[in-house]
């Protein structure tokens, strides 16, 4: 079991890629919140974050509130920002420019990606830029795992992912049928290199749900809890299988994960049933059963306190997701950020 291929397949990682730009020294290209402008972009998504793809020249990222120092990027490096941080790509540390938040939409008469060129210097930097959108509720583990900056040093510059991203962009350029799926997926791969990278370079104490995917024991016990969810798994049961102590497993896990071992595997019970609540024709009783409940209302009840509202509730509030139409609000901030007009 691959746990993250898991996750980012129940939480519907989803990418997206809006611009493809050249900017010209000097230059600042400043992104909102992505709350600000998500409904616009990937109106479908619960949560949506930014990511930019540098392929030439170097420039600094840094967060416009000032809070955290400024990272400077190089040819093939590739930015995330999924705490919903308003930010600036910039030639100079501390350049500012209001963005233009008409740019921040799905166009309806055109093929994605925007193409911007500004600026006339000899220096210049080029993005491809986009966004990830993905569900928040009812239980998403690896969102919070995440920095605020999120920095993929030199992925993009691996031969086959080089060749990937050009030819990517000239199916847009020469409005192929199907390029803007292609750009999608292409989004989706570069985020998970990132991740990939990042958890490889994780400190050996760092303290996170992607620090325990690493972990030996606890690597296992989550594959253990992704791959059989609806076993009736007990702390002893699941501390025995992994080779630990009752204690020592609990205390290891909530050390990893934040969470009881028990609370974990309802968490994510609950994240699943969500899932298959919004599929037409299946009852609650056969999502209750899925999950290794043997009563529906054991399982109502579960789910109720996991989201605050009753299964039947869920359905009808995520109905609009079955219909490809836009996602009603969602408890946490709208997270969404692409690609920010330049100012030369």
């Amino acid at each position: 079991m691959d746990v993250l291929s898991d996750v980012l397949a129940s939480v519907r990682l989803t990418g997206a890629i809006f611009f493809d730009s050249t900017f010209h020294a000097d230059f600042v290209a400043e992104s909102p919140k992505a709350s600000i402008i998500a409904a616009n972009v990937m109106p479908t998504s619960q949560y949506v974050f930014y990511f930019h793809t540098l392929l030439e020249g170097t420039c600094f990222a840094e967060l416009t509130d000032g809070s955290m120092d400024p990272i400077r990027l190089e040819a093939g490096d590739i930015v995330a920002f999924p705490m919903d941080d308003g930010h600036a790509l910039c030639s100079t540390v501390g350049l500012r420019a209001a963005p233009d938040l008409a740019i921040f939409i799905h166009p309806v008469d055109r093929q994605l990606p925007y193409v911007i060129n500004s600026g006339s210097g000899s220096e210049g930097c080029r993005f491809v830029c986009g966004y990830l959108g993905c569900d928040i509720e009812p239980y998403n583990p690896f969102l919070e795992s995440l920095p605020r900056m999120l920095h993929g040093r030199g992925i993009a510059n691996q031969a086959w992912l080089t060749q990937l991203i050009h030819y990517a962009v000239s199916q847009t350029e020469r409005h192929q049928a199907g390029g803007e799926t292609i750009l999608a997926k292409l989004a989706e791969l570069l985020f998970v290199e990132v991740i990939r990278q990042y958890v490889e370079e994780l400190p050996a104490e760092s303290r996170s749900w992607l620090s325990g995917l690493r972990d030996p024991h606890i690597g296992r016990a989550l594959r253990l809890i992704h791959g059989q969810p609806a076993v009736e798994w007990t702390l002893e049961g699941m501390a025995r299988q992994i080779g630990l102590s009752r204690s020592v497993f609990a205390e290891r896990f909530n050390h990893y994960v934040g969470v009881s071992p028990m609370q974990y595997l309802t968490r994510w019970r609950m994240q699943l049933a969500g899932r298959r609540l919004e599929m037409a024709g299946v009852s609650v009783a056969q999502v209750s059963a899925e999950i290794g409940y043997e009563s529906e209302a054991a399982f109502n009840r579960a789910f109720k306190k996991a989201t605050g509202v009753p299964p039947g509730q869920w359905r009808r509030r995520h109905s609009s997701r079955l219909q490809g139409t836009a996602y009603p609000e969602a408890p946490l901030a709208s997270s969404s950020l692409p690609e920010a007009a330049a100012q030369p």
